[in-house]
């Protein structure tokens, strides 16, 4: 296997996986998708930055149909992102309706037409059952559907699947990877909010992993002001 396209957000696990990626393999291009949440303008900055310092191929394909018509409150066109732990109920109004699936299947038929041999997706051991096209029985049977439907057989891998955000913290620092130039809040402010079930997540990952966190966060002041 030489070649693999990285799906990327500018966040800190697809971040990671994409320096993974350049370590283990020839020729390595990334993908992202501008599909409309509140936190699209900030990630793909971040995205575009490490392609650049990687020297890695890299293209953004437009999903604004996403925003237009589909419901979360992920997407500018829905209501406020929840505080709170991902455990909590209302952390399913972030749900993008089948995301992943899109994104994957779109993903499929660019691989293909750049003869790449597999596509990684930045998916872990920590990734939450409220999104169905999170769980393994879908990543399985997507996966399976992908190399049938493709002429090169084209795989899915999930690099990160057996191992959770702190790992990958600690994974990301034996790359130098500098993780101030990543971006994980829902909420789509400058700073991130700290509070919302992406930034909690992101807090813990650097406390348990016992390295420093670069993030500057927002004060409950700045919490105030309405989300772009």
């Amino acid at each position: 296997m030489n070649k693999v396209l990285v799906l990327l957000s500018g966040g800190i696990d697809s971040t990671t996986a994409l320096y993974d990626a350049v370590k283990k393999y020839e020729t390595v291009t990334a993908v992202s998708f501008n599909y409309g949440s509140k936190h699209n303008k900030r990630e793909l900055k971040f995205a575009s930055h490490h392609c650049n310092t990687l020297n890695v191929q890299h293209e953004i394909i437009e999903l604004s149909f996403m925003n237009d018509f589909f419901k979360s409150d992920l997407l500018k066109s829905g209501g406020q992102i929840p505080d709170g732990h991902y455990q909590e109920p209302s952390m399913r109004k972030t749900v993008v309706p089948f995301r992943n699936g899109i994104m994957l299947a779109i993903a499929a038929g660019y691989a293909e037409s750049i003869e790449a041999d597999a596509i990684i997706i930045a998916a872990h051991s920590g990734d939450h059952t409220i999104y169905p096209d999170c769980r393994e029985d879908f990543m399985t049977s997507f996966a399976d559907a992908v190399k049938l439907g493709t002429f090169a057989n084209i795989q899915i891998l999930r690099p990160f699947i057996d191992i959770d955000k702190t790992a990958i913290v600690r994974l990301g620092q034996t790359f130098d990877l500098q993780y101030q130039y990543t971006y994980s809040c829902y909420k789509g402010f400058e700073l991130h909010c700290g509070l919302c079930g992406t930034c909690v997540e992101r807090k813990e990952a650097f406390e348990l992993s016992g390295i420093t966190d670069p993030t500057v966060y927002m004060t409950a002041r700045d919490n105030s002001q309405d989300e772009t």
